[in-house]
């Protein structure tokens, strides 16, 4: 299966040639297929957020290059100004970037920049809205006058109202109450299932990348220190805890029982503890 995206030998340095030079990534590889789940992790500073501009195109790489269906985003301007639309970027605390009279004409800004016609921005308007949960009775109030959680939601549908193959979001749940998490998350998915599109999260929250994500990669000092799924990932559990990471409360509480010397598998998830200890419970050998 041919890759919508691929990551070619990344790199960027920022400041070259000043006193401030500084290197964010070193030669990145990976791909991405159409409808995958990917969780982003790494410590502040490894490299995460300048890797997510790259891939629509906001930097510019120091060399290496950013494919999706097999061209280069940089070839020539078009395909450059493609990328800003088939690679959605959803910001960390995108609410901060609202401005418009009202909660429509904020999910339309990013469909009016595609030269759509009226009908066709009205649909993905409403279509959005529905994604994120927003009742058409919301669609005319301002968006200023709403709930943390409801501006959320509607930064969130103007970039999904561009209809992206790849929708890349930083910390999407971060600041929201659990219950809020619980419907972003949701509503995100909604949209992956519902398009085929590929999701790419940056979070620091184990439990969100364990329990949505496919696949992980894991940032450190500017490269690709890991790239699997979450079972082989946190599988290597006490290196993610030497490189300062956090892992899900499950599977810290499973490293805790192996150290005291019973024999449990690594799980990352609370369905997988569940099935994992009434297994042991009932004296039922855990596959």
């Amino acid at each position: 299966m041919t890759p919508v995206l691929e990551v070619k030998n990344l790199c960027h340095v920022y400041s070259v040639g000043t006193p401030f030079e500084h290197t964010a990534l070193s030669d990145v590889s990976f791909c991405a297929h159409r409808g995958e789940y990917i969780g982003v992790i790494g410590h502040t500073g490894s490299g995460k957020s300048t890797l997510m501009q790259h891939l629509n195109g906001l930097l510019k790489p120091t060399s290496g290059e950013v494919l999706l269906d097999g061209k280069s985003i940089w070839a020539d301007k078009a395909s450059t100004r493609q990328a800003r639309f088939r690679v959605g970027l959803v910001f960390q605390y995108p609410e901060y970037q609202l401005f418009e009279e009202t909660v429509y004409k904020d999910i339309a800004f990013g469909p009016g920049n595609m030269g759509l016609s009226k009908e066709e921005i009205d649909r993905r308007v409403r279509e959005a809205a529905g994604f994120v949960g927003l009742s058409e009775s919301l669609l005319e109030v301002s968006p200023f006058d709403l709930s943390g959680g409801q501006k959320r939601r509607v930064a969130i549908a103007g970039v999904i109202a561009m209809e992206p193959e790849i929708l890349i979001l930083d910390e999407p749940t971060a600041g929201l109450d659990p219950s809020g998490r619980e419907d972003i998350l949701s509503n995100i998915d909604a949209y992956r299932q519902a398009k085929n599109a590929t999701i790419m999260m940056v979070s620091h929250s184990m439990n969100d990348v364990a329990k949505m994500a496919d696949r992980l990669l894991v940032m450190r000092d500017s490269l690709l220190a890991m790239d699997g799924t979450p079972e082989e990932v946190f599988r290597r559990a006490s290196e993610l805890v030497e490189m300062g990471l956090d892992i899900p409360e499950v599977t810290r509480v499973f490293l805790k029982l192996r150290s005291l010397g019973l024999d449990v598998p690594m799980v990352y998830t609370k369905e997988q503890a569940v099935k994992t200890l009434t297994a042991l419970k009932g004296g039922v050998p855990n596959a």
